[in-house]
């Protein structure tokens, strides 16, 4: 075909329908931007804490690293004069809280240093004094020097002091100068001066190593012989972790946010069916000049490809637009809290924007593949007779049937690199099985009808039964949009029941108390071992429970584990178990372990676990238990089991139950004075705390509520132009009935019946679809994803007013649609036989 004739043949059907390639060009314009936001949202988030991560970690060739309490410091000595080591740089690194002049805590990391050998390995970790005249104080153990993130966090300047919080004191250090290492707040210090003043004296926590050329490293780490809980990290193996740790999560949303393209698809498909059915005399026509069938697709194709390109390029703008304003005002990671402490910047690819760029055009193509087909099969010589092409008989069930039941199976396939690709793919199959199904539905509902006595009613049940084939192509935006809708909504009750259930088990009493925030600064905030008997006794507070809180690094490369250390008089009542526990056996220590501990470390219930405590303690598992906070694994353990164990008397959390009458203030103002300072204890009441969590939950789901309303909004535009395409196909057809005496009120009502008739079998069909998907939403996705179950919650009035809100929006939109075919001149109609 002529490329000039191809470009003006676009050009002229853009040119006289834009509005119509406006619907469906801002429907993959939506698709690609909620998509391509997702992606530059989290790559950037990802990319600026894998930066933060090698500016604290430096770039060595290996990495001694132990648990977070640290080993002992002789080990340093054994690795620094091995013959394959040119470098040994010791570390002592941890997260505190540092005081500010309002009386705020902040967290940050510090990292105690060897000034003399910290420049090879991390040059950014190198403290650059504000006086030059002190070239050596990076060994005095007195001063500290802070990062940008530190000093806009603090508010603290060079030459005043800043106090670290260690325990139940405050350190207090002269801030000398700076860091060039970004990220996160961070503060730099003499190595000795981290050891004597946190607790760390006879250890560190990692060393970090220069290979002489061609060493061996795995026979290098079996000549070391390194203890129990010490591994050897190889280089970006820490980025690698927090890639892990978000992993599930970016790709979720990812796949959640090409749901809206996926559904924009069918759109392309019902606008495309429309100008296909209104070009059907210009078709015929460039037939009998010579224009062959393969031709005659490849221009519809042509017009497809341009639609999506427009409207992918249209959606990458409006995408990381998204994504800037998303940045500035959210998280990077959209609510998941996986990168605290991190303000990235929007950072744009070529890969990205291509990749995106080009589903979008994909998804354009499929969605025009079955029309460009019809215009291919189109007979010239019919349709300039107006016969249009021979009616074609409804599809059989058997290939939706076979698709449902692939997607039954696959729904059934383990993960795929710990990820639920084949619970993903089961959707696709899911759906497009019961969008090919719905012809089937049309003639089952129908069948049973009775014929009506009304002619009307009569001519539109007739036609609706002939026409079922075309079914499919009318409400197949509504099927996929209605049965995604459902799917995210039972997904989202089910798991926000399940959260709300689990705080009411995890927060039984009536106040509660911690020293930390965060899982990283349990081990420098800390309540001393008498705060939990002096606490009990406070007025007002009828009785207490403490917590001990502990990181555990249980296998190379994957995030900590948390443990939890309090008193477990009954599991069944304290803990929201799945299954039955085992009673504990005497001289055995138990544990309670996660869903997450089930999956990722195989902590089956009657078999043992290997703690990393005290050299390495094997407990017995006796139970499992659902934790929504930790996505990768907690172990809750009797806290006279950990004293036993470790020797740590240390808690960080307080539960209180309050003497009835008790004022809570009160209560809270009597406990704060049992500390040096007031700030070291935090309180939130049960009430506040489930709001919180709750408002978090809420927030972490909002783009599932952005996506169900450009589902609905995209199936409901391509009601509208699929039955606008049949309503002008039908041109002849409703002349003929105005010159039998059917008003325009009439025809308008007969084009509504038929329509009601196809919606009403592509509700069932999406309600059943949508139950079917939220089963594999909940049971497959969510355990494979983040290593947690739940039961399914069917909120039955708010499907029920949103299948009835699609219906009779639906109605309205096919009556709509029938109003500029009625109004058509009738003579004219009949005489348009050429």
């Amino acid at each position: 075909m002529n490329r000039h004739l191809l470009a003006s043949l676009l050009w002229r059907e853009w040119r006289h329908h834009p509005w119509r390639h406006g619907v469906a060009l801002l429907a993959v314009a939506l698709g690609v931007a909620l998509a391509y936001s997702v992606h530059l949202i989290n790559s950037s988030a990802l990319s600026e804490f894998s930066a933060a991560v090698r500016a604290a970690n430096g770039e060595p060739d290996l990495t001694i690293r132990g648990q977070r309490e640290g080993f002992d410091d002789a080990l340093f000595d054994r690795v620094a004069t091995d013959a394959a080591v040119e470098l040994a740089s010791p570390v002592v690194e941890f997260e505190t809280y540092a005081a500010t002049a309002d009386g705020r805590r902040v967290a940050l990391r510090v990292v105690g240093i060897d000034v003399l050998r910290i420049a090879p390995v991390a040059a950014t970790l190198l403290p650059r004094p504000a006086d030059d005249s002190r070239t050596m104080a990076g060994l005095d153990p007195a001063l500290v020097f802070l990062n940008t993130a530190a000093r806009q966090q603090t508010g603290a300047a060079d030459g005043t002091m800043l106090a670290l919080q260690a325990g139940t004191a405050w350190q207090r250090f002269e801030i000398a100068g700076s860091v060039a290492a970004g990220g996160p707040p961070m503060a730099v210090m003499d190595v000795a001066a981290a050891q004597t003043r946190f607790g760390y004296d006879g250890r560190l926590t990692r060393i970090d190593l220069r290979l002489a050329p061609g060493t061996d490293c795995a026979a290098l780490v079996a000549r070391l012989a390194l203890p129990a809980g010490v591994e050897a990290v190889a280089p970006g193996e820490a980025e690698q972790r927090i890639s892990n740790l978000s992993r599930a999560y970016r790709v979720n949303l990812t796949v959640l946010a090409l749901v809206a393209l996926f559904v924009g698809a069918f759109l392309v498909f019902s606008v495309v069916s429309l100008s296909v059915a209104q070009r059907t005399p210009s078709f015929a026509l460039l037939g009998v000049l010579g224009l062959t069938a393969g031709e005659r697709r490849g221009l519809v194709l042509a017009e497809c490809a341009a639609l999506g390109a427009a409207g992918s390029a249209a959606g990458l703008a409006l995408g990381a637009g998204m994504a800037v304003l998303a940045l500035r005002w959210m998280s990077g990671d959209l609510g998941g809290g996986y990168f605290p402490g991190i303000a990235p910047t929007v950072r744009f690819g070529a890969g990205g924007a291509l990749a995106f760029l080009a589903l979008g055009t994909a998804s354009a193509l499929i969605g025009g593949w079955w029309p460009a087909k019809q215009a291919e099969r189109l007979a010239p010589a019919q349709a300039l007779k107006g016969l249009g092409a021979p009616q074609q008989p409804a599809p059989p069930a058997l290939p939706g049937l076979l698709l449902l039941a692939a997607g039954a199976a696959l729904a059934f396939a383990p993960p795929v690199f710990g990820l639920p690709l084949a619970a993903y793919v089961a959707v696709a199959a899911l759906l497009f099985g019961g969008v090919a199904l719905v012809p089937a539905v049309v003639h089952a509902l129908l069948g049973g009808i009775s014929t009506p006595r009304s002619a009307l009613a009569l001519l539109a049940l007739q036609r609706a039964r002939f026409q079922r084939a075309t079914a499919t192509a009318a409400v197949s935006g509504v099927v996929a949009s209605l049965a995604l809708s459902v799917a995210l909504t039972v997904m989202v009750a089910s798991f926000r029941d399940g959260v709300s259930h689990w705080l009411d088990s995890m927060l039984p009493a009536e106040l509660y108390a911690r020293s930390a925030a965060t899982g990283g600064t349990t081990e420098q905030a800390w309540l001393p071992p008498d705060f939990l008997a002096a606490a009990a006794s406070v007025p007002g507070v009828a009785r207490v429970a403490a917590t001990r809180h502990r990181a555990l690094q249980m296998a190379e490369g994957r995030p900590a584990v948390t443990l939890m250390a309090r008193p477990v008089p009954d599991a069944a009542s304290a803990l929201p178990l799945v299954g039955t526990a085992l009673p504990p056996r005497a001289g055995e220590t138990g544990v309670w372990v996660s869903e997450a501990m089930v999956d990722l470390y195989g902590a089956k219930v009657g078999g043992t676990l290997v703690l990393p405590l005290a050299g390495g303690t094997t407990v017995r598992v006796l139970g499992v238990w659902r934790d929504y906070a930790r996505q990768f694994g907690s172990i809750v353990m009797d806290a006279a089991d950990y004293r036993r164990i470790t020797g740590d008397e240390r808690v960080n959390d307080l539960a209180l139950w309050l003497a009835p009458g008790a004022e809570m203030a009160a209560v809270q103002a009597r406990l704060r004075a049992l500390l040096p300072d007031p700030a070291m204890l935090e309180f939130a009441a049960t009430g506040e705390l489930r709001v919180m969590s709750l408002r978090i939950f809420d927030r972490s789901f909002a783009v599932t509520y952005y996506l169900q309303a450009v589902a609905i909004g995209i199936g409901l535009v391509g009601i509208a132009a699929s039955l606008s395409a049949q309503v002008l196909a039908r041109r002849k057809e409703f002349g003929l009935l105005a010159h039998l005496g059917l008003t325009r009120g009439q025809v308008i009502t007969l084009v509504a019946g038929e329509g009601a008739a196809w919606l009403a079998a592509g509700v069932l069909v999406g309600l059943a679809l949508g139950m079917a998907v939220s089963a594999v939403l909940v049971f497959v996705v969510n355990p494979q994803s983040f290593h947690w179950t739940m039961e399914l919650v069917v909120p039955v009035g708010r499907l029920a007013a949103l299948a009835a809100a699609v219906f009779a929006a639906g109605i309205a939109t096919a009556a709509f649609s029938a109003r500029s075919a009625a109004g058509r001149s009738a003579v004219l109609s009949v005489k348009e036989d050429w």
